[in-house]
């Protein structure tokens, strides 16, 4: 039989291996044992309920803990924000890499987690980073498509819209998806977004 005093150093203990295990994993809204596990405790349970998550985000949280567990280390310092689901096909995930925003630099690193969470979820995925520079969201978001610039257009009640103007040329990659790219635009930047092929 255990004394008190050990099973109550045990539980402090298996506390802190929890503790910095969870604390050196990627950043998500959700718990990892709740996610992991798939039953949520009141909390997660109450923040999918509310809306704030999605309940399908709780497969993204899952296949990202699981490309983590297999060994990339670049999600250790990544930060999960929302998932948008455009179709059955697709799905933009806003998330920080710790890499900057920069469009090369960010692509490079988010192309072997694009992958990896296609081949969990089998639909496309697309990562764009978690920013305020509707310039910089849009470059990701609407990539390849070239982004030529984004004006501001202030209304006579006083309120403010953004253009996104992008090349008249990759008009096909943007169409069938265009009101959902202004819907996340938007949301994203708290301004309404129109693209507007030039």
């Amino acid at each position: 039989m255990y004394s008190a005093g050990y099973l109550a150093r045990k539980v402090w203990i298996d506390y802190v291996i929890v503790w910095v295990r969870w604390g050196a994993s990627v950043k998500i809204p959700l718990d990892y044992i709740c996610v992991k596990s798939g039953i949520l405790c009141p909390r997660c349970q109450a923040l999918v309920d509310s809306g704030e998550v999605d309940s399908r985000e709780v497969d993204i949280m899952r296949a990202l803990i699981e490309l983590e567990e297999s060994g990339n280390q670049l999600l250790k310092k990544a930060v999960y924000h929302k998932a948008y689901f455009i179709n059955s096909q697709m799905i933009v995930i806003v998330m920080d890499l710790g890499v900057g925003t920069s469009v090369p630099v960010y692509t490079k690193y988010a192309r072997n987690i694009e992958k990896g969470l296609a081949n969990k979820l089998g639909v496309k995925v697309k990562l764009i980073p978690h920013t305020s520079d509707l310039r910089s969201l849009a470059l990701h978001l609407l990539y390849p498509a070239r982004v030529l610039g984004v004006n501001t257009l202030w209304l006579p009640n006083g309120s403010v819209e953004y253009v996104v103007r992008v090349s008249r040329r990759d008009r096909r990659f943007l169409e069938k998806n265009r009101e959902f790219f202004e819907k996340i635009l938007t949301e994203l930047s708290g301004k309404k977004v129109q693209i507007r092929y030039e």
